[in-house]
């Protein structure tokens, strides 16, 4: 029987080549490394500096040890400044939070007259910066000299003003006269006014009334959007800096971003203290960035559905009475400090209106070159976040959204983290950066530093906005494009700049009403000749200088900035927005 021959394959070595790199991986490689210098390093260089034992960093040789974290918590001042800021924290936000409520419902869920507008003036309210805000109630409150004291005074004879604004309370009523109260009710209005109404009019059918139903129904329905308004909260408790260095440190109460600026710009600056309490509050933010995230990811919530009805509530002369308090209210917050730094601008000397008018102050500030050089600088950083800034982000969220590069994880959670860090340490932690680094201590002290702080400031929420805008938009232009033959480059610029063009514009703008208002963030950066308005108005306002009059001419110009952006915002908002209102014409079939 003859047997079939039997075939053995060969033995061929199998080799796997290894993945080939591509310009893409280059790129992100270089978006990490520059990113993470700029965002990562200076905070990690904070910890390193807080364990260098030397009592001179810039003449003694580094020593390692833990001298500074000893005298740091020997030291009961510096420990009771983080505590001060969860106080104030605590108070504004419990406090502001049921005003924010209520104030969202009005204007979501009621048919008060003027919802839209009166809502707008709650965003005109959070882009004035904080500063001039605060600067206002001081010429109102101030113990001696206030407007409002001095008039008390006159009219009933007392011996002292009933209002100190230099006090806690004090502290924490211009919180919420400036962004406290503000930013709640814009996070909060869109998620009531979204809310479905269908189970609110069961309620009023079975017979509840109407704050029955706003407490047994539409407030257990938003305790999902309120809850996660609340966890974004969290990362605040350690962001103010301007209100507390104004109202707090003239009484001696400081906060943690007063005490690190006190303890760096001593006559004789203790830097290792100020970097110990950087890196505790540091901690302190690492541990409170998971109980955000835990919260946000508890609930889920769902207020639009296929049957989604916008009812509104009809209060009777309550919505014309709802609409007064609103408006008295947006007084308080918008138009008031305006008109109260205008006055006092004119004014001889702020509460003293016995002493008369004049103009004198303006000729002083408008001819001052420090004026001139912190307004020209001001521009300068405001125009370059809003040309700049928007480019970067866009890249940024295209190439989140867009590619399939590796490291895109690591880059998503860079831009998130780096967005709790408040102003005063990023700005501590860039400090070391550009005093450390040959090459770049050149740039400390000049306006490129600067430059870098207010281009990256809004990042997180710039590169959010772009990527929620590329998800939406369909890729096949852009494959068309490529398959034309165009590269990256020229793809980027002809399709996917002209599509996001109404976003950059809002981007640009947001970052311009920013960068005007900076403060915390470039404070330690910023020298003499780099002076910006925000920073002048706080010098010239601080118990130092008293300066009030002036520093009530240079807030007035940071309004007009912010308030400029604010105008032009709700423009092009309107103009590129989504219309709701919009009807399909007879073209639409075709």
């Amino acid at each position: 029987m003859e047997q079939s021959p039997t075939i053995t394959p060969l033995s061929v070595p199998i080799t796997i080549s290894p993945p080939r790199l591509s310009r893409g991986h280059f790129l992100m490689a270089m978006v990490l490394i520059v990113l993470g210098y700029l965002l990562l390093w200076p905070v990690l260089l904070l910890l390193i500096n807080s364990f260098n034992a030397a009592n001179d960093w810039f003449v003694e040789p580094r020593r390692f040890g833990i001298d500074h974290w000893v005298n740091a918590f020997q030291r009961p001042g510096l420990i009771q400044s983080l505590g001060n800021s969860l106080l104030i924290w605590s108070l504004t936000v419990g406090i502001s939070f049921p005003i924010g409520v209520a104030i969202a419902w009005l204007l979501a869920r009621t048919k008060i007259p003027c919802s839209r507008t009166l809502e707008f003036l709650f965003w005109v309210s959070y882009m004035v910066p904080s500063l001039p805000t605060t600067i206002a109630w001081i010429t109102l409150l101030d113990p001696d000299i206030g407007m409002i004291n001095v008039g008390l005074k006159n009219l009933f004879g007392l011996d002292q003003g009933p209002f100190n604004i230099f006090s806690v309370p004090g502290i924490v009523w211009a919180n919420l006269m400036g962004h406290g109260i503000s930013i709640k009710v814009m996070l909060m209005t869109p998620a009531f006014r979204n809310m479905d109404s269908t189970l609110e009019e069961a309620a009023r059918v079975g017979g509840a009334s109407n704050l029955r139903t706003l407490f047994k129904v539409t407030l257990p329905l938003m305790v999902s959007p309120m809850i996660m308004v609340f966890a974004l909260q969290l990362l605040r408790v350690f962001q103010s800096f301007e209100t507390e260095y104004l109202l707090g440190v003239p009484f001696g109460f400081y906060v943690y971003s007063t005490k690190v600026y006190a303890l760096v710009r001593n006559a004789i600056p203790n830097y290792g203290e100020a970097t110990v309490l950087a890196s505790i509050t540091l901690l302190m933010i690492v541990l409170i960035i998971p109980l955000q995230r835990w919260i946000l990811e508890r609930r889920r919530y769902t207020t639009i559905t296929g049957s989604f009805r916008p009812g509104l509530i009809d209060l009777g002369k309550g919505n014309y009475l709802a609409f007064a308090l609103l408006a008295v209210f947006l007084t308080l917050l918008t138009f008031g400090p305006m008109v109260i730094l205008i006055l006092g601008s004119f004014m001889q000397r702020i509460g003293y209106f016995v002493l008369g008018f004049t103009l004198e102050h303006w000729r002083l500030v408008l001819s001052d070159p420090v004026f001139v050089k912190a307004l020209r600088t001001t521009l300068t950083l405001a125009l370059t976040a809003a040309l700049v800034s928007p480019l970067i982000f866009s890249v940024l969220a295209y190439i989140l959204v867009r590619t399939r590069l590796p490291g895109r994880g690591a880059l998503d959670l860079m831009i998130w983290g780096s967005g709790a860090i408040p102003g005063i340490l990023a700005g501590l932690g860039l400090l070391w950066v550009f005093i450390g680094t040959p090459g770049l201590n050149a740039l400390f002290g000049t306006i490129w530093a600067l430059i870098i702080v207010v281009v990256l400031q809004g990042k997180t929420t710039g590169v959010n906005i772009m990527k929620g805008v590329l998800v939406q938009v369909g890729a096949d232009m852009e494959e068309a494009a490529r398959v034309s033959g165009a590269g990256w480059i020229r793809t980027y610029f002809k399709i996917w700049l002209p599509l996001l063009m109404p976003t950059l514009v809002l981007v640009a703008v947001m970052n311009f009403v920013t960068a005007s208002g900076a403060t915390s963030s470039i404070i330690l950066l910023a020298s003499r000749d780099t002076m910006t308005l925000s920073l002048m108005a706080l010098e010239l306002s601080s118990n130092a200088v008293g300066n009030r009059e002036a520093a009530s001419i240079v807030s007035i110009f940071i309004i007009f900035f912010t308030v400029s952006g604010a105008l032009l915002v709700r423009y092009f908002g309107r103009r590129f927005g989504v219309h709701h209102d919009m009807r399909a014409g007879p073209s639409a079939a075709i």
